[in-house]
């Protein structure tokens, strides 16, 4: 069987299957960390008592913990977060297997390796090269950040005060195998720069090292 790197990670069917207001109130959690009701809320456009009751039932379920912040002398807030059964439902690539098939041709050809990265990097670009021909830069941002998204990415397009933009990948879809092979953030790197050859592109956070993301700063030259 062929195992195609570039087709579109699905997302997994136990978060499809959820209500759109829980899934919100779960990607809202994976891109913060962690929140308190009342930001939930917001992110949710319901009231805080509307989210409580999301929130309990997402508990129920296993999907969401909750916390405590002290901030003065006042009481303890709550902050919700994501469990770890509710994190392992957002995109991982496959890491294991495609970490050993890599391994494998590494072993036989370790120059191959790097073909691979190319070849799947070079793919990517023909693809969104189409979709980011026309527009405005603010709009090749948010398109570029629904490329990213549709590729299990968690991304969005941040608007700065200087023109710049900052693209935010809340999760790595291939963080497994980022974390074995440098290539491949290397890959997704010169990917942007390929695509937007009009822009300034320069990596600000990094999951590999860290960072509870990845970002990337892009500006018009």
């Amino acid at each position: 069987m062929a195992y195609d790197c570039d087709v579109p990670i699905t997302e997994h069917p136990a978060l499809a299957s959820l209500a759109p207001t829980k899934r919100t109130l779960l990607n809202a959690l994976k891109k913060a960390g962690e929140l308190g009701v009342e930001h939930l809320a917001e992110a949710a456009g319901l009231t805080v008592s509307a989210v409580r009751q999301q929130l309990t039932a997402l508990q129920r379920d296993g999907l969401v913990s909750v916390g405590h912040q002290r901030s003065g002398a006042g009481r303890p807030r709550h902050q919700y977060r994501l469990t770890s059964t509710a994190d392992a439902l957002y995109p991982r690539a496959y890491a294991e297997l495609t970490n050993e098939l890599l391994d494998y041709v590494g072993q036989s050809d370790p120059a191959l390796v790097e073909t691979i990265f190319d070849r799947r990097r070079q793919r990517r670009i023909e693809g969104a090269r189409a979709r980011l021909k026309t527009g405005t830069f603010p709009e090749k941002m948010a398109e570029l950040a629904r490329i990213l998204d549709e590729d299990g990415y968690l991304a969005e397009a941040v608007a700065n005060e200087d023109g710049t933009f900052t693209i935010v990948e809340h999760n790595c879809a291939i963080l497994g195998i980022a974390l074995r092979y440098g290539q491949a953030c290397g890959s997704e790197l010169e990917f942007i720069r390929a695509v937007l050859p009009e822009a300034q592109v320069e990596r600000t956070s990094h999951m590999v090292t860290g960072a509870s993301h990845c970002s990337y700063l892009i500006g018009p030259r």
